[in-house]
């Protein structure tokens, strides 16, 4: 699935989690997908499973690529509004509501760096489950 069109609420931790969950879809159901469509050696003449695998491919390199601009976009969104309160906080460091603020956005940068490494996993799972099913019907480009 891609990104909504209307923009990406990187303000909010909870929503942005949200939004990659529903995102993610395509990789939690990969394994219902291809024992769906792409059949065992006994059905092998009744589908074209190397269509299928093709456009399931396409489908995961769309959604892989559409999760890591939004993840890399509220990284460093957050990373410019961590930037800023630090600046004030040099400026005024007898403010504890900017101190909060800080630690606040810091935490949510922290939260949203490791949503990298989910994401790592995620991918690397779904491409093992891809190629274990697909490897005989199809054979992705090799500049992918």
């Amino acid at each position: 699935m891609a990104a909504p069109s209307g923009g990406v609420n990187c303000e909010e931790f909870a929503e942005f989690q949200e939004l990659l969950k529903v995102m993610r879809t395509i990789d939690d159901r990969i394994v219902h997908e291809l024992n769906t469509t792409v059949p065992t050696a006994s059905f092998a003449g009744k589908i074209d499973a190397s269509q299928t695998c093709k456009q399931l491919y396409e489908s995961l390199m769309e959604a892989h690529a559409s999760r890591d601009r939004v993840i890399k976009n509220c990284i460093a969104q957050t990373s410019s509004v961590v930037k800023h309160l630090r600046e004030e906080r040099e400026k005024n460091l007898d403010d504890l509501r900017l101190l909060k603020q800080l630690r606040k956005e810091q935490t949510k940068l922290k939260w949203m760096q490791s949503e990298l490494n989910v994401e790592e996993v995620v991918n690397d799972r779904s491409w093992k489950v891809f190629n274990e099913r697909c490897r005989i019907h199809f054979k992705p480009p090799k500049n992918a």
